[in-house]
């Protein structure tokens, strides 16, 4: 099954609140080798003039998941995720993520591109916090591999 051309588009409903907890920014922090003191302590963060905890700028990754998952999951899109590849990653930071922000993820397929039997699908993610105040930006560019003939 090919890639269904008319999700392009297509907007997602907003994933299920996220909260983000300090021990998920420390985990996450270590994880990419984050260094900066804000991500770790929590009055280093509060010196710098944040209210808890800072999270690396790549954190909102975990609430995008959610809302990828959902394209992969849509029946009509025609995904197979057994043929699909993360091709590539850019995020827009509005403000920094803190311990204590509750996040919510907004997929719009932003474009669907057939590359011979195979599909490029671009997709933006839009991370919210509760009040509805962008945050940030994820943009993924998918490759699905389609039936070679």
């Amino acid at each position: 099954m090919a890639v269904n051309p008319a999700i392009e588009g297509r907007v997602y409903p907003p994933t299920e609140p996220y909260l983000v907890g300090r021990e998920k920014i420390r985990e996450f922090a270590r994880a990419v080798f984050a260094t900066n003191p804000t991500s770790f302590d929590v009055d280093s963060a509060r010196a710098a003039g944040h209210a808890d905890l800072v999270a690396p700028p790549t954190f909102p990754v975990i609430v995008q998941e959610r809302a990828l998952a959902q394209l992969v999951a849509d029946p009509t899109s025609g995904i197979e995720p057994v043929n699909l590849v993360h091709s590539t990653e850019h995020a827009t930071s509005v403000r920094p993520v803190v311990a204590g922000d509750e996040l919510s993820a907004v997929l719009t397929v932003t474009n669907v591109t057939p590359r011979g039997p195979h599909t490029l699908l671009v997709a933006d993610i839009e991370i919210l916090d509760a009040t509805g105040d962008h945050v940030s930006t994820m943009t993924s560019t998918l490759f699905v591999r389609g039936d070679e003939e």
